[in-house]
């Protein structure tokens, strides 16, 4: 049970990184000196998918996660599940990604209706404002205020 945990953890972690690296704005001037999605290793570090397998490829000897042991021996068996285990968690980091973007556009679309009604609102008392100043006013009469839509 722990080493499902620990795949999960360490898969969680490939993501955010590699997330983070690639697409906010804390890691922009990193980017723009790679050269942006123009070069090669400016493109690495700008696909949170293509991050995502360098990232796992670091982080599985670094915490020992290999979920998958082949059945060969010696420097190549150890490579290969070395490599194997990278490419599970890329893929688990992959899942992770597509749920983080749907939890993080749903939150966008909630501050987007936010925003929209906030400028419905301005933009009504601003033309209140603007019938009220354009109403000539008789003495003593003060402007109606217009009618509720």
């Amino acid at each position: 049970m722990t080493d499902l945990f620990q795949l999960f953890a360490v898969a969680a972690v490939v993501m955010g990184l590699s997330q983070t690296i690639a697409k906010e704005r804390l890691f922009a001037p990193l980017r723009e000196k790679l050269g942006g999605k123009e070069t090669f290793f400016g493109y690495l570090v700008s696909c949170p998918y293509c991050l995502s397998h360098y990232m796992a490829f670091i982080l599985v000897p670094l915490t020992g996660t290999y979920p998958i042991r082949v059945v060969v021996g010696g420097v190549v068996g150890s490579v290969l599940s070395w490599f194997f285990s990278s490419i599970l968690l890329t893929v688990i980091a992959a899942f992770y990604r597509v749920i983080f973007w749907f939890v993080d556009e749903s939150q966008g679309l909630v501050r987007r209706r936010q925003r929209s009604e906030e400028e419905e609102i301005a933009t009504k008392r601003l033309v209140r404002r603007k019938v009220a100043q354009d109403l000539p006013t008789e003495q003593g009469v003060e402007p109606r205020p217009p009618a509720a839509h």
